[in-house]
Parts: C-alpha cells; sequence; structure tokens
C-alpha cells in the first residue's frame, strides 16, 4: 500500500463528484426540457451517419419489497407487485412516443435494467418489457444486455428465464457479506446463496457477472471488510463494483436510519479501498479504475488496455460514443451534446405521459467548454493520464495556456505525490488513484466558486 499521509486524508476529506458525468447531474436546468429533447433526437435522427451509430438504453424500475437504509437511488418501497403492469404500460408509452422522434428499429448495442428492483417485475413482465423493446429496436447480436439482480428476490429458475429473455450479463448487489453490517443497513442475505446464484449463473451461460460492493457501511472495520473481501475472491465475480457509502441523511431520508458514530472514520474507508486494490490485484483482477475491478478477458479490462473506456451514469462503459435514451422515472440519458432526466415522481411521470408528453423536465445543452473539460476528466477518471496532443486536435486549443491556472494547482498536487506533470501530459500516481476524483475536480468550472460541495458524497 502508498503511504497516504495525514495531510492527504484531511485534504481529500472533503465532498466532491463521482463524475459518471460532466457536466454533473446537479447542474441540469429546467430550462432544458421536452422541446430540447426533442430537438437532440430529431438531430440524432436526420445526422449523417445517425442510423449507423448504436444506441444504448437505461430503463429504471423503481419498486423494491423492502428498504436499504444506505440506499439513495430513486426508489418505491412497496410489497404490491400488482403496481408493476401499469408502470410497464407507461414505459411501453414511453417508448412509443421515441420512436416516433428517432424511427423504429435503431439499433441497440447496450440496454441495462436498473432500480430500484428490476427483478420486482414477474417473469411474465418482463417478457413483456423485452418484446417490447425487440419490437420498437433491433437489440443487434453481441450486445451488453444486463440487469441489476437483488440475491434475495430470484433463484435458478428465474435465472433461466433472465437468460432466456436475452440478458447475458448480471449484476448481484452484495454489498456486504458480514451479517452484523447487514443487519445495520436492514439487508440480510446469507452468503451461501449468492455463491449458489453465481454458479448457476456460469451453469447458464452468462457471458459477465459482477458484484457490487460498498465500503463505509456502519459497522465496517478494514478487518471485518477483509473477510468480505476474501469470500468475494472465493466467488470470483467477472466485474466487481466497489462503491464508496455517501452518507447524506439531508438528501435520503433512508440514511437517517443510520447512525453516524457506527459509519468509519475517512482513514479507515481508505484502508478498505487499499486493501480491497490489493487483494483484487493479488488474485487477478484488473483495476479498471475508481470503483471497478474485472478479469482480464471481461470486455471492461480489455477495452481498458485498449484506450476505449468511457465512464456514464451507470459507471464505467465499454461504448464511448454511444447516445444513451433514459427509460422510466428519474431515468437520465444522453444525447448528441445534451443531457437530460425524466420527472422523479412517479405520478408527474405518469401525468406527462397521459398529456401525451415525453417525460422530461430537466437536462442541460452542453457548451464547447464543458465538452473540452469532459474529456479531460473523463480521461483521468477511465485512464488516468491526459494527453495534451491529443485533447489539442479533438479541441483546437493550446492545452497549456487554456488551463494555465488548473495546472499550477496540479504543480501543488504533484508536489503531495499524486500526479506526474511532463511535456506531454497529466498522469495519475499510485497514490492519485485514491484521490482520482479530487484530480478531476480540478478541471471542473462549476465548482471554482461553489459553496454548496455539500450536496456531493466525501471523496473518501
Amino acid at each position: 500500500m502508498p503511504a497516504i499521509t495525514t495531510d492527504l486524508l484531511t485534504k481529500f476529506d472533503v465532498p466532491g463528484p463521482r463524475y459518471t458525468s460532466y457536466p454533473t447531474a446537479d447542474r441540469f436546468v429546467e430550462a432544458f426540457g421536452e422541446a430540447e429533447y426533442i430537438q437532440a433526437l430529431e438531430q440524432r435522427r436526420t445526422g449523417p451517419s445517425a442510423m449507423a451509430l448504436p444506441l444504448s438504453l437505461y430503463v429504471h424500475i423503481p419498486f423494491c419489497e423492502s428498504l436499504c437504509y444506505y440506499c439513495a437511488c430513486n426508489k418505491i418501497i412497496t410489497k404490491h407487485h400488482e403496481r408493476s403492469l401499469p408502470y410497464l404500460r407507461y414505459l411501453t408509452k414511453e417508448v412509443e412516443l421515441h420512436v416516433q422522434r428517432i424511427g423504429s428499429g435503431q439499433s441497440v448495442s447496450q440496454l441495462h435494467l436498473g432500480g430500484g428492483t428490476p427483478t420486482f417485475f414477474s417473469d411474465d413482465e418482463l417478457g413483456e418489457l423485452m418484446a417490447m423493446l425487440r419490437r420498437n429496436f433491433n437489440l443487434v447480436p453481441g450486445g451488453e444486455y444486463s440487469i441489476e439482480v437483488d440475491p434475495r428476490t430470484v433463484d435458478e429458475a428465474r435465472l433461466a428465464t433472465l437468460a432466456k429473455l436475452g440478458f447475458n450479463r448480471l449484476s448481484f448487489g452484495v454489498q456486504d457479506f458480514d451479517p452484523i453490517v447487514q443487519k445495520a443497513v436492514h439487508r440480510i442475505q446469507p452468503v451461501e446463496k449468492v455463491f449458489a446464484l453465481v454458479a448457476a449463473a456460469r451453469r447458464l451461460g452468462f457471458e459477465s457477472v459482477n458484484v457490487d460492493l460498498i465500503y463505509g457501511l456502519p459497522k465496517q472495520t478494514p478487518e471485518s471488510f477483509d473477510r468480505t473481501l476474501a469470500q468475494v475472491a472465493e466467488l470470483r465475480p467477472d466485474r466487481i463494483a466497489l462503491y464508496a457509502y455517501a452518507h447524506l441523511p439531508e438528501r435520503f431520508k433512508p440514511q437517517r436510519r443510520i447512525i453516524a458514530a457506527d459509519l468509519p472514520g475517512a482513514s479507515s474507508k481508505v484502508a478498505m479501498l487499499a486493501r480491497s486494490l490489493a487483494k483484487f490485484e493479488e488474485v487477478g483482477y484488473v483495476y479498471v479504475g475508481m470503483d471497478h475491478f474485472a478479469l482480464p478477458n471481461d470486455a471492461l479490462a480489455v477495452a481498458k488496455r485498449q484506450g476505449r473506456l468511457h465512464r456514464n451514469f451507470q459507471g464505467y462503459s465499454t461504448q464511448p460514443d454511444c447516445d444513451l435514451i433514459g427509460l422510466g422515472v428519474s431515468a437520465i440519458g444522453k444525447v448528441g451534446a445534451t443531457y437530460s432526466q425524466n420527472a422523479k415522481s412517479l405520478e408527474e411521470y405518469q401525468g406527462l405521459l397521459d398529456h401525451g408528453h415525453l417525460p422530461v423536465v430537466r437536462g442541460l445543452a452542453v457548451s464547447r467548454d464543458d465538452l473540452l473539460r469532459r474529456s479531460v476528466i473523463m480521461a483521468l477518471m477511465c485512464q488516468g493520464e491526459v494527453l495534451y496532443e491529443s485533447i489539442e486536435a479533438a479541441h483546437l486549443i493550446d492545452f497549456r495556456d487554456y488551463f494555465a491556472t488548473e495546472l499550477e494547482t496540479l504543480r501543488g498536487m504533484q508536489a503531495q505525490g499524486l500526479v506526474q506533470l511532463s511535456d506531454t501530459g497529466i498522469e495519475l500516481s499510485a497514490i492519485g488513484w485514491f484521490f482520482v476524483r479530487g484530480v478531476a475536480m480540478v478541471f471542473d468550472k462549476y465548482l471554482q466558486a461553489d459553496r454548496t460541495r455539500a450536496r456531493f458524497s466525501k471523496i473518501i
């Protein structure tokens, strides 16, 4: 483990964005609405290579049977499964409104069902959803079709159904195997069940199995998390997503049930991250970046080696130039040089669709400067380096002149051992990967005079 000083911990124990986009979603404005989104869709349709560019689809299914105290997702807690069929009808309306603007049969190479709990839908409802998507889009052979799975909601028979429906990637929400931690966050799921499901997924031929973990949860210690790391190493999923818990009880009501005194401090969280990096590297995983690990032959690791890695609202992605259409309540999309987000409440989402409107209520048309800074930030987040020449060629600027102030700040970070500046670019050090969000924040113009960063999670 690289030596991480108390000074560094203190300096970076501050809130900051995760940069699943730039500008970040908190910068979206209500001045961008349905009309602006429709314009972006029609520009895609009429563009010279529109039909040749595949789409990515994200479908948000908000329902959960029980509340996990750490959760910051847009969700509806209910045991009434009869609510899912009407929601499916609204998703169908939303897709039909999109097809009116972009045309039917557009190629889709990436599909992700998130939530909430997508497996809240019954097998028949999931089948109807996939049939509806196939009627309207061309899900190309060899695409990545994934679904988030709560291990408490499925068995091998359900996984077999998912495979038959065309899903080839699964993501299991594990968070932590320690029973004490599970009790503290109100998510009890025996380790044996997860092992059985992953084994079943392999028998059924799923191409990739991801496991989500969270460090920084109540009752966690570096030692207890070591045990979870050892169990995950034995489980050996194709991908691992390791997230830092974002404790923002003022924004997310469920988190008020978590006792703040039970949360590990910054030094313990850094220890968990450091031990995770060491453990997963030891057992053969590639550190894709910030919060993702993958086995060397997984598509994410291959994209990292080939310089094709990208970061979007679902985390790291293999599809850097893909427009993303978000479907469902609160879903976020990216079409052309715009971001958009649907209504966050189910009532507003349904009401807009009832009146024939696309349910976009906020978004952003990105500027030239936004695109430039997004390229720099994503290069740091995905590759751990920025090459001046490639940025200059793509955006027609002189990097050192344009970012003179930012480079001066980075010289201070270089003195702390976080980055290395050279004549050709910027490169993160081994220690710098721990603080990559802090390094990326240097290029975020929206944060320069911002005094409300507390809305973000802590970097560490």
